[in-house]
């Protein structure tokens, strides 16, 4: 549903990309180490995580809850990346990517877009330890 619009494109207005996979180029095995499956430029459904519990929080870091907390699923954190030279740019938003990711319907073309990649951690102001350097970040999403 569209309100106002300007089709001749905004000179400063901000983008919104379809999400492919993007591992793959690093592992060989399009991610398949982590998620079982070669993801590498599947296009990323969107996705909904409901629970009836009132409160549901992602941890970084963890891949179980803590006590008193309810698992809703596990794997791995990622974010996005515009490029694939923006090796050493920071994320805008991290995400936790369940370890049985899917698929799009709409899928399989290299169109890149915005990419998703695994997040690892990188030591300086982040403390190492307990983080690894270079080491992928696994997560966890909780309710209670």
């Amino acid at each position: 549903m569209w309100g106002v619009y300007n089709d001749s494109g905004l000179k400063y207005g901000a983008r919104i990309y379809g999400t492919e996979y993007e591992f793959g180029e690093d592992f060989g095995d399009g991610g398949g180490m982590y998620f079982g499956s070669n993801l590498y430029n599947h296009d990323v459904p969107c996705s909904v995580c409901y629970t009836t519990r009132s409160a549901a929080v992602m941890i970084p870091g963890r891949n179980q809850c803590y006590p008193g907390w309810t698992k809703e699923y596990s794997g791995y954190l990622v974010s996005g990346r515009n490029g694939l030279n923006a090796v050493d740019a920071s994320a805008s938003n991290y995400a936790c990517l369940d370890t049985t990711p899917e698929i799009s319907n709409y899928d399989y073309r290299d169109v890149d877009g915005k990419l998703m990649v695994l997040v690892e951690a990188k030591c300086g102001s982040l403390a190492c330890p307990p983080y690894v350097e270079n080491r992928e970040i696994t997560c966890v999403v909780c309710s209670k």
